[in-house]
């Protein structure tokens, strides 16, 4: 069996790794920043083997991961940064490959946030290619968690 592809380390500047614990803390890393000019998120990872199916290319599950991840806190910055948002919707089309040791990035566009609830929509790109397009509905509670500062997560 051939050795896989050597992987590009870098992450683009600006971004810093996330911090977490559970599911992502063995799923990750995730890496993140907040945007200079609407304060929200845009994520990225960098597609290693063991997110990857057996043609080399990122799950669908991976990247549908990310990106209830990122509408997640996208909605949550935009309701104040401290509460956690369960997600009560998540739909996806997948418009292309995201390969082996390519970059994936994303950024949450918010399209409203009521009382209850957070509507948020992302094109996820692989090396700068659309891979994945998703929307996301998400519960906003009404009591803040110090678990959920997500503007601390990414400061």
């Amino acid at each position: 069996m051939n050795a896989p592809p050597a992987i590009a380390k870098a992450v683009p500047a600006g971004f810093k790794q996330l911090d977490f614990m559970g599911f992502m803390a063995v799923n990750g890393p995730l890496w993140g920043r907040l945007d200079e000019a609407d304060g929200l998120p845009v994520m990225g990872f960098r597609v290693e083997l063991r997110h990857c199916n057996p043609m080399q290319n990122c799950h669908g599950g991976m990247l549908m991961t990310f990106a209830d991840m990122l509408l997640g806190f996208t909605c949550s910055v935009a309701a104040g940064g401290k509460k956690f948002l369960p997600t009560v919707n998540l739909t996806g089309d997948y418009v292309g490959p995201a390969p082996l040791g390519s970059w994936v990035e994303g950024k949450g566009r918010l399209i409203r946030n009521t009382r209850n609830l957070g509507f948020a929509e992302t094109l996820i790109t692989a090396d700068g290619a659309p891979c994945l397009r998703v929307s996301g509905i998400m519960k906003i509670p009404a009591q803040e968690s110090p678990e959920a500062d997500v503007l601390r997560l990414f400061g």
